[in-house]
């Protein structure tokens, strides 16, 4: 290879790419790190409050346990119902949005920017990620930056999501495709 692909020393960030101040990124990460954190884990509505303080949209009744780590969390929207599982991570340096009814499962990453590989100062952008009402993303899933995830979707564990899924339908695999509708049983059991 003749020439550079990728020059780091130009990589400039983008003018408010954080959305907040460099201080109030720091205390985020120093309340997140404690108080979110350490808080018991049926806590539910003492990190929700924790989160809105800090600028997130969050819902009614959201489960959100203490070990998920989420990045800016004014960068997040969080609808009704929704639970986000153990040690999932929201890397909200984009939007995220969640909505109502909605699980992001134990160890699953939303990442929400990316690099312009294309381009030798390596310039970072936000893309936005969209989980769909009533979706399931379950364990260890990888979502990519820029992705829609339908409502009422399936992705199964430890997938791999590149691309928008659509509504409705169970979704699994490495790159994640659609493989079959999904059915509810309206029956109680």
């Amino acid at each position: 290879m003749t020439g550079k692909v990728q020059d780091l020393y130009r990589f400039k960030m983008p003018p408010n790419f954080r959305g907040r101040s460099a201080a109030a990124v720091q205390l985020w990460w120093l309340v997140q790190a404690t108080l979110f954190r350490w808080s018991p884990q049926f806590a539910y509505g003492f990190r929700c409050m924790l989160l809105r303080l800090f600028g997130a949209k969050v819902g009614r009744a959201v489960v959100i346990r203490p070990t998920v780590t989420i990045t800016y969390p004014w960068k997040v929207a969080i609808g009704d119902y929704a639970w986000i599982g153990d040690n999932a991570e929201l890397y909200s340096l984009g939007e995220i949005e969640i909505g109502a009814n909605a699980v992001v499962s134990q160890r699953s990453y939303l990442c929400a920017a990316d690099h312009d590989h294309t381009q030798v100062d390596f310039p970072i952008r936000s893309r936005k990620i969209t989980i769909g009402a009533q979706a399931w993303v379950a364990a260890d899933v990888f979502v990519a930056p820029g992705v829609s995830v339908g409502e009422g979707a399936v992705i199964g564990a430890r997938s791999s999501v590149f691309k928008d899924m659509p509504a409705g339908m169970v979704c699994f695999g490495y790159p994640c495709q659609p493989v079959r509708l999904r059915t509810p049983n309206s029956g109680v059991n």
